[in-house]
């Protein structure tokens, strides 16, 4: 056992991003909210501890500890802007900071006034949709608009998507719509957004949107889950993929430059300046893709094998990998929680690890080492992946490796550089490079959906809690960083702490009943162990149902299957207890009384707030879902970025 602990001195550092990491996941995920001297205290503590030369589990739980600390003071001095209501036929004069573009409408940013919107001082961030056909402005445009303003939605069960917390940490202060808008002045200031724009109008693609521009939502919906479902929906956020292959090009036309001018050559090798001008550029397109975590992090990993290249060190390593990590965990520890930042990280990690420690044998002959080389990256890739695949998303695409082999070599080779190369001809007239691109799309987009088509191309899987996956991570992570002895310790850990994880799964039991926070949307499981509504649709819910029925392990995207109530009361009976829903204020009047005295009722739900002091026991408020056993759980509301106090 000894020189097994003395055997792990060596990867010690790269378990400190994780520590951190599951400390402010402690923090996002908490019942309530810290106190925040404690938290400042317990910074300076923390930070004490662990470059003391203590023993090394304190120290660990001193990482910890600041990752839940740095969590909760990153949260009170980001202090984004909330509004206390929503707001209707609001006029409002701000400055077009972003446009986002997709297939149907356009999504503009507007910074404005906090007072305005009674979001206190300051200035704030507003996301307002207009339709296709309202012709957006300029980015850096002054303009007066009519728009009509939403609070962020929180969670719609417990531990899935918080829009609330993402605004908040995206610093949104409210989304909604803009019904007209006009200018009052425009901008001569260069912006990189105003750049974007431009270059946007000018080249009027949608494949330059999505593969250059960094806009999520450019690609048209139908295309999109066609895509996730053959595995390489991942080539529309701009990450590794993207800036592998612009680096590679910056690189080899700087370094073809480099080496004809001899007067530096003989001075200093050809690599090195153009190593440092292929970095400038790479940092232009960063800025120019929008700033995505993802791409953050994949540049920050370029700058580290860029930087390693011109020292002369080892250019790929885990070590460089957590340095990347840890710099963008200071950034924003909200990173930690988003599936973009989670999905990146997992991938390059297993990555690393399969190179570099495995080092599986390869081939002799080239053809054949270059298919291994690509099987056997999608294979991990795919595997490290899946667990925040499921996490998020309840499904796997079967196929992925499939469409990986098939389509990503398309966009690499073909796609990819045509685009980059028809933005720029597009500036003199030439739009055939974009045009060949499009073709080339509707060409693979055939195959795409050809692959989709075959037998169990996605599979669901029901809800994963935050401990089951926190269990299935340490178990990679003991692949990964634990370094055998004599037996295979990472091998037998990873199996464990896996197993674990999906046993966890496999035994935690399902809602039967689910409600939002204002009771406007309620949705029962019948024996047929399908969801029914109360409604068939909600403006103030959209993404709801299908949160619901990813819980239910339903397909989402279907009919949602509406049962009305009868004489506006639903009677929900089950084994375990007996539920009243009240829809309609009339109803309610009528029935209160009796449903407070029936013995048989043990739960009232209701759309209207109730004053029922001798039956308050009965009553349930605010987000919950409730178990076949009769359990409820109730959907938090109360942290800084649900504005408890608006």
């Amino acid at each position: 056992m000894r020189n097994l602990l003395d055997n792990q001195l060596v990867n010690l550092f790269l378990w400190v991003p994780f520590l951190m990491a599951f400390g402010a996941g402690l923090y996002f995920n908490f019942p309530f909210e810290p106190n925040i001297s404690v938290c400042i205290f317990g910074a300076i503590i923390t930070i004490i501890l662990i470059f003391c030369k203590l023993h090394i589990f304190i120290r660990a739980i001193a990482l910890f500890t600041f990752g839940f600390c740095y969590a909760a003071l990153f949260t009170h001095i980001f202090a984004t802007p909330q509004i206390p209501r929503d707001l209707h036929g609001m006029n409002i004069t701000g400055v077009v900071e972003h446009i986002d573009y997709t297939a149907d409408k356009s999504r503009i940013y507007m910074r404005i006034n906090a007072n305005d919107i009674y979001a206190g001082d300051g200035d704030a961030i507003v996301r307002v949709s207009a339709k296709s056909n309202i012709n957006p402005p300029n980015v850096g445009d002054k303009i007066r608009a009519n728009i009509g303003l939403f609070r962020p939605s929180g969670m719609d069960a417990p531990e899935s998507f918080d829009y609330a917390r993402w605004s908040y940490f995206n610093g949104i202060s409210a989304t909604g719509y803009l019904n007209k808008y006009e200018i009052i002045s425009h901008s001569n200031h260069i912006k990189i957004n105003a750049l974007r724009d431009y270059l946007h109008k000018l080249s009027d693609s949608f494949l330059a949107d999505a593969l250059v521009f960094g806009y999520k939502n450019a690609v048209p919906e139908n295309d999109s889950p066609i895509w996730t479902a053959t595995g390489v929906g991942h080539v529309w956020s701009i990450s590794g993929f993207h800036i592998t292959l612009v680096s590679a090009w910056l690189f080899a036309i700087f370094y073809f430059i480099f080496r004809l001018i001899t007067p530096i050559t003989r001075r200093i090798p050809a690599r090195i300046p153009a190593l440092i001008c292929a970095w400038c550029g790479l940092l232009f397109y960063l800025f120019l893709s929008g700033c995505d975590v993802a791409t953050v992090r994949a540049f920050l990993m370029a700058t580290l094998v860029f930087a390693a290249f011109i020292f002369g060190r080892n250019a790929i390593s885990m070590r460089n990998v957590c340095i990347a990590f840890c710099i963008i965990f200071l950034m924003n520890p909200h990173y930690v929680m988003q599936p973009g930042f989670q999905l990146s990280f997992a991938a390059i990690f297993g990555l690393v690890w399969l190179w570099n420690d495995v080092k599986p044998k390869m081939p002799k002959n080239k053809l054949l080492k270059l298919i291994f080389t690509a099987v056997l990256t999608s294979v991990v890739a795919t595997i490290f992946t899946a667990p925040f695949v499921i996490a998020h998303f309840n499904s796997v695409p079967i196929y992925g490796l499939i469409g990986n082999l098939i389509l990503l070599p398309v966009f690499s080779i073909a796609i990819m550089p045509l685009v980059m190369i028809g933005i720029i001809t597009v500036a003199f007239g030439w739009a055939f490079p974009l045009n060949a691109a499009e073709y080339i799309y509707n060409f693979i987009l055939k195959i795409a959906t050809d692959i989709t088509a075959l037998p169990y191309a996605t599979i669901n899987f029901p809800h994963m809690s935050n401990i089951a996956l926190c269990f299935i991570v340490i178990g990679l992570l003991c692949l990964m960083f634990v370094r055998p002895v004599r037996i295979k310790i990472n091998y037998i850990l990873c199996i464990v702490f896996v197993s674990v994880g999906i046993t966890i799964v496999a035994i935690t039991p399902r809602p039967i009943f689910y409600a939002t926070h204002d009771h406007e949307l309620v949705a029962f499981v019948e024996a047929d162990s399908k969801l029914s509504f109360n409604k068939s649709r909600a403006s103030n819910h959209y993404f709801t149902f299908d949160t619901w029925k990813q819980f239910n392990g339903e397909d989402v995207g279907t009919k949602n299957r509406r049962r009305k109530p009868t004489d506006g009361i639903w009677i929900y009976e089950t084994p375990n207890f007996t539920l009243a829903y009240i829809q309609k204020f009339v109803p309610l009047m009528k029935n209160i009384s009796g449903l407070c005295r029936d013995e048989n009722i043990d739960y009232i739900v209701s759309f209207f707030d109730i004053d029922a002091p001798k039956c308050n026991n009965k009553i349930l408020r605010g987000g919950i879902v409730i178990y076949k056993s009769g359990r409820i759980k109730y959907i938090k509301s109360n942290r800084p970025w649900h504005n408890p106090h608006g």
